[in-house]
């Protein structure tokens, strides 16, 4: 017989939370493996369908979880889903143009890329830190490596890892990241002092 519960005390970077059963009874662990569509992440208070089992040490353990007349969120989940790969690529393309308008160095560019896979690798890193209890990489770190120019990656590793996507303290202080380094590049290229500073670092790169 399977029961309805509703998700609690779910924590998104390892994966796992509690359900407790709609009309009272004994609340189960749940696992992120256990749930059978892989399209939604779930959040406190979504009401699941389960089936009851046990682990080797008795305790009560959600199994072939399903989200109850979910199909609203999944389609939206679905959706969003391209978001960070189409903004990315878009900035990525604005870049391409500005440089070339501009007749900047291709290094600019080179630098976000590099910089954005090195924080993409970091964010992977925490995220299996996290999993497994490890010390995990402090936000101020993952802050700056997307206000030097890795918020592309950072984007893209919390879409694709589901990591830091949640916690609503990190997202606006990533997005507030994001603005300056933004507003750090257009403040470089539209004024003589910023393209100045963009030809010094230009020069320091091999």
């Amino acid at each position: 017989m399977r029961l309805q519960g509703r998700v609690t005390h779910w924590n998104d970077d390892k994966g796992f939370g509690f359900v407790y059963p709609i009309g009272g009874g004994q609340k189960a662990f749940v696992h992120i493996k256990a749930f059978s569509q892989s399209s939604y992440r779930p959040v406190d208070g979504d009401l699941i369908s389960y089936d009851l089992s046990s682990d080797q040490k008795g305790r009560y353990v959600a199994k072939d979880v399903r989200f109850a007349g979910g199909d609203a969120k999944l389609t939206r989940a679905y959706k969003l889903k391209p978001f960070g790969t189409i903004f990315v690529s878009m900035f990525f393309i604005s870049l391409a143009i500005a440089t070339m308008v501009f007749h900047l160095p291709l290094t600019l560019i080179g630098l976000y890329l590099v910089t954005s896979i090195v924080t993409y690798i970091v964010y992977a890193i925490d995220k299996s830190a996290a999993q497994d209890g490890r010390r995990r990489t402090p936000e101020s770190t993952l802050h700056l490596l997307s206000f030097v120019g890795g918020w592309p990656g950072a984007l893209l590793a919390q879409k694709k890892l589901h990591h830091k996507s949640r916690k609503m303290e990190f997202q606006v202080g990533y997005w507030l990241t994001v603005i300056a380094n933004c507003w750090g590049l257009g403040w470089m290229l539209t004024t003589k002092a910023g393209y100045d500073f963009l030809g010094y670092i230009a020069k320091m790169i091999p």
